[in-house]
Parts: structure tokens; sequence; C-alpha cells
């Protein structure tokens, strides 16, 4: 082909091109107009600042829904918690509702169409419905930062709601529950404050101590005394020193239901009851105290927790240490994860 001819080929080239995007600048132009004019809801106008405050309410509640977990986590001991929670968990729904109300009051375009229900089905009609659910929403410049504001609000608060159902087994944080304010050294004392000697502690007698410069109203404040003959006894092998002198102490909280141990049966006829033992007048919770409090008749679910003993130079008694396991009901024995 002559350079002439080429010329003219590339000009034809260039002048189609032309004119398929000229055709195609007017054909899109055309289907814009088209789509307009056949919208029915009509195109709102960008609202930015309407997001913004959508997204400032989604993070506030956000924040308050981690809040609820961090109170829970931290003072749920505390009474105070219960009101802290309730305003937690309160106030993060009402930011979502109010970040709800702003998108559907400024972001979302309202548009009514008042017709009969139609008796048959009706594509056309139902592609209208999806058409119009789509052009609502036409106002909405940063859909993805509202998504995933709205997605961390809703996980938060899911997570905020199943966080107390850890409570239910040992996954969650619960050595505060735990806590005694018996250890090593503490003296025993009266509910007048006088220290109990161990001379003074007599056999087929129920007593009830405190420890001394604690509060006697903690659940696991209480014990009761008793004196064994030490032939009796049979205590573990690792809890062999823990009753000088025959005189034992146990949390006087029932592991059943958390009531008071305020009985003490002797054998007043050895042949139906052959030992003494200590009993829980809720529920006949019956411990025997010879074998370390372990469980001889009803409902509880474990032995009671045995404090160790020892006497010091002025013949008083104090704690060896702390409880042999934890005080109270049975049933929060599904903190340590173990069958009671």
């Amino acid at each position: 082909m002559s350079l002439l001819g080429r010329i003219v080929a590339g000009f034809g080239r260039m002048i189609l091109a032309l004119v398929t995007l000229m055709l195609s600048v007017l054909l899109r132009r055309t289907r814009r107009r088209r789509e307009q004019a056949e919208r029915i809801v009509p195109e709102s106008s960008p609202a930015p600042a309407a997001e913004n405050v959508v997204v400032g309410l989604l993070g506030v509640a956000t924040l308050l829904a981690l809040g609820f977990i961090v109170v829970y986590a931290e003072w749920s001991a505390w009474k105070v918690s219960n009101e802290l929670l309730g305003i937690c968990l309160g106030l993060s729904l009402a930011f979502i509702s109010a970040a709800l109300t702003v998108v559907a009051k400024r972001l979302v375009v309202t548009e009514e169409i008042e017709h009969d229900y139609p008796p048959e089905r009706h594509p056309e009609e139902e592609q209208q419905v999806t058409q119009l659910v789509r052009e609502s929403g036409s106002g909405i410049t940063r859909k993805r930062l509202l998504v995933g504001a709205g997605a961390a609000a809703g996980g938060a608060l899911g997570v905020a709601v199943l966080t107390p159902a850890l409570s239910l087994g040992p996954l969650w944080y619960t050595d505060p529950l735990y806590r005694t304010p018996w250890k090593r050294g503490i003296r025993l004392i009266d509910e007048t404050g006088r220290p109990y000697a161990a001379a003074e502690i007599e056999q087929e007698t129920f007593y009830t101590a405190f420890p001394e410069g604690a509060s006697t109203e903690d659940i696991a404040s209480p014990v009761v005394l008793v004196r064994l003959d030490p032939s009796q006894i049979q205590l573990p092998r690792e809890r062999a020193q823990w009753a000088p002198g025959g005189i034992l102490a146990y949390s006087k909280i029932c592991t059943h239901a958390g009531c008071a141990i305020a009985l003490y049966r002797k054998p007043t006829f050895p042949v139906l009851e052959p030992r003494p033992a200590l009993v829980c007048p809720c529920h006949y919770s019956t411990f025997d105290p010879a074998t370390g409090g372990t469980v001889i008749y009803g409902p509880a679910g474990r032995s009671l927790p045995q404090l160790p003993l020892m006497i010091d130079g002025s013949g008083n008694l104090r704690a060896g240490g702390n409880y042999s396991g934890p005080v109270g009901p049975s049933w929060w024995g599904v903190r340590s994860g173990k069958a009671t």
C-alpha cells in the first residue's frame, strides 16, 4: 500500500473512533436522562453532616457497649456495678436508636405510594419496590463507613449481651470470689473480739469464731470450732497438722444453699449416731468433722472447707493458712470446672 493510502486509512480509523466515542457519550447521556425520568424516588442531595452525626452516634454506642464488658469484668463483685451495667447498656441502645433515627430522617428519602394491594403477584411492581428501596439511599455518600460503624456498634453490643453468660463457667476471672480474710497467723476471736484459747475449747461443744481485724459480715469470715478425741480424727494426709489438740475449724456456710451451720449433733445414742456431726438446719445437710467435713447426709454436694489451725506461744488459736476450698454453696463449684 502506498504512503497516501496508509494516510487515508489512518484518518478513516481516527474519524471512526471519534464517531464511536461521540455516540457512546450521547447514548450514556440519553440513558442517564431516561433513568432520571423513570426514577420513583427523587434523587436527594448528599448530607455529609448527617453522615458524620450517624458515625459519631454509632461510635459512642460502641464505646458504651465495650464499657459494659469492662465494668462487668472489673467491678462485677461491687454492688454499684449493677447501676453502671444498666447505664452502659441502656445508653448504648439509646445512641444506636438515635443513629437510626438520623438515618431515617436525614439520609433516606421518604416517598409514599398509595394503591390497593394486588391480588396476584406482579413482577413489574416488585421490581419497582426494589428500585424504590435502592433509590431511597441515593443521598448516602459514604456507605462503607456507615456500614462499618453500624457493624462495630452491633458487634460490640452483641458481645456485651453475651458477656454475662461467661459467668456460668470457669472462663471469666473469678479470683475475687475465692478471696477470704483468713491467712496464716490471724487469731480466732469470738463475737466480742476476745481471742480463743485452745485450752477453753471443750468436747461436745460448738463454737463460732471470726478472724481478728476482719469484718464479721464477710461470707468467708465465720468458722465453727469443735474438739474431738485425736484418736477419732481421720483427716486427709496433707491435713495431718491442721487440728492441734483435736481442735478443728470449718467454714460456717453450708455448701448446699449458703445457710449457716448452727447445729452440733452429739452421739447420745452411739448405735444410731456413731460420731459427732455438724448439721445445717435449713435442709439438714450433715458433715463429719472427723474426716475433713465430708457429707454424710443431706443435699450438700461437697465437704465443708476446713481452716488449718495452730496454737501460738500464748496458747491462743491462730489460722495456719487459708481454707481447703472455696466457701459457699456447692453450685459455686462450676467456677473450678469440676463436678460437685
